[in-house]
């Protein structure tokens, strides 16, 4: 039944998505760790129409917020409003009550808008006016940044960075796929409307079950070990924090989950370290300067650390 229902999502998105497996794989896993993902590339791969596509073949509520410098933080969340019939304060909720929520080309708004996502991404809920509401679940959200524009934007903070369960890269497509994509404009299948293949109990029965999957003892050693490893590593300011190492888990137990396995391996946690780590390492100036990243400090962690038999 689970193997019916990925393959089915995968089909359904394929018909308008060309790309390769391991990002279909890796948005799944977000979804399914209870995690959040940061789509970060050049303009025009497609990152918004992906992450539309994706909350349009789920039975979720969708909501796609533009983030530009003028967006407030009541934009977001919600806020009091002035109801002139009944001479009182209404309070109205904001689009982040929503399953699964877009924030598009989110290091264009200002760190205040930025600081009222923390919240909600950690502890799933939003606070307005000292009132507390839960949001929906599942919640996940998706952002999107440019790389390459410095003109306008907010840098990412690392309080911000580090509640992203991973950080992805879209890419360019290769020959075949570029003409595949090319195709299916022409013949406006990009035009159609996505439907809805999973519910949201079937969501939350497969989240349920990537929690039973089992993790012994030595790979839950070996995961601490690599993210002990960061923080100790040359050229890194800031290492992999707590929460990354939780991430890390959860994470690999979805990727064991998708291989149909219940139970945990060494290479669960190397694929996911890969992916779920990177974006978290702060380097030092020397190191940037150097052109060292957060990838070539997990690539050095998992040839040191002895990997579990």
């Amino acid at each position: 039944m689970k193997a019916e229902l990925i393959k089915r999502l995968r089909e359904n998105m394929s018909k308008k998505i060309v790309w390769r497996d391991t990002f279909f794989d890796h948005l799944l896993i977000a979804l399914l760790s209870g995690g959040h993902v940061l789509i970060e590339d050049v303009p025009g791969v497609g990152k918004t129409f992906i992450a539309r596509t994706f909350a349009q073949s789920l039975a979720l509520s969708f909501v796609r917020l533009q983030m530009t410098p003028d967006t407030l933080a009541s934009d977001v969340t919600g806020a009091s409003v002035f109801n002139a019939k009944t001479s009182q304060f209404d309070l109205v909720l904001g689009p982040i009550m929503n399953h699964i929520v877009l924030a598009d080309e989110l290091n264009r708004t200002s760190p205040k808008t930025q600081a009222a996502l923390l919240e909600a991404m950690e502890e799933k809920q939003v606070t307005i006016e000292g009132r507390s509401f839960p949001l929906p679940d599942p919640f996940l959200l998706i952002a999107t940044q440019n790389p390459i524009s410095s003109v306008g934007v907010y840098p990412l903070p690392e309080a911000e960075l580090d509640r992203f369960l991973m950080k992805l890269s879209v890419g360019y497509p290769d020959q075949e796929a570029a003409v595949s994509l090319g195709k299916r404009f022409l013949e406006g299948e990009l035009e159609k409307k996505t439907e809805a293949v999973l519910s949201r109990e079937e969501i939350l029965a497969m989240r349920k079950e990537v929690e039973e999957v089992s993790v012994r003892e030595e790979l839950l050693s070996y995961a601490m070990e690599i993210i002990e490893g960061t923080r100790r590593a040359e050229g890194v300011l800031c290492g992999c924090s707590p929460r990354a190492s939780l991430d890390l888990l959860r994470s690999s137990q979805a990727k064991a989950y998708l291989s149909d396995r219940s139970y945990l391996v060494p290479e669960d946690l190397m694929d996911m370290a890969r992916v779920v780590l990177p974006h978290r390492i702060r380097m030092t100036a020397e190191a940037e300067m150097a052109r060292q990243t957060g990838h070539d400090v997990v690539e050095k962690v998992l040839l040191k650390v002895s990997v579990p038999v």
